[in-house]
């Protein structure tokens, strides 16, 4: 079984919309692109990059998705994007590579603490579209940098 263009094309626009509202600090849209029982997992960094930490169902969400908020700003860039379907029409899954920068005021001037990363995604299809069931997050590599200016 093959995936539609349609619903390539719709699962692609959930990636890229889940990493605008990370980006625009958009917490409830964040929210409203997972199941009701969806599950982010997270990793520990700089300790553990692999997935380490379930947050299961909107609060446990919400509040994982405190740390993304709480830096300076945040800039995601969708680097590849994989898609297979699942064993029914009504589900698939995702291999999204992207890289996630994280910029901070310090008191020695502002940095770019600089995430490459994928995420292992299984998505359902709901009314009105897919969502995300699960999201794996992997840091494959960090880098830190220094930045010029800050918005």
């Amino acid at each position: 079984m093959s995936l539609s263009v349609p619903d390539r094309l719709a699962l692609s626009d959930l990636v890229h919309r889940y990493a605008a509202a990370v980006d625009d600090r958009d917490v409830e849209t964040v929210i409203g692109l997972f199941a009701a029982d969806g599950e982010l997992i997270l990793p520990e960094p700089p300790e553990m990059l692999t997935p380490a930490r379930s947050h299961r169902g909107p609060d446990a969400i919400r509040e994982a998705l405190a740390a993304a908020t709480s830096v300076g700003r945040t800039h995601h860039s969708i680097d590849s994007e994989v898609y297979t379907a699942g064993s029914n029409p009504d589900v698939a899954q995702g291999r999204i590579a992207a890289t996630a920068h994280h910029f901070n005021r310090r008191s020695e001037g502002f940095t770019d603490l600089v995430w490459y990363l994928h995420y292992d995604d299984e998505y359902q299809r709901a009314e009105p579209g897919w969502v995300l069931s699960r999201r794996a997050l992997t840091i494959d590599a960090i880098e830190t940098r220094p930045t010029r200016r800050l918005r």
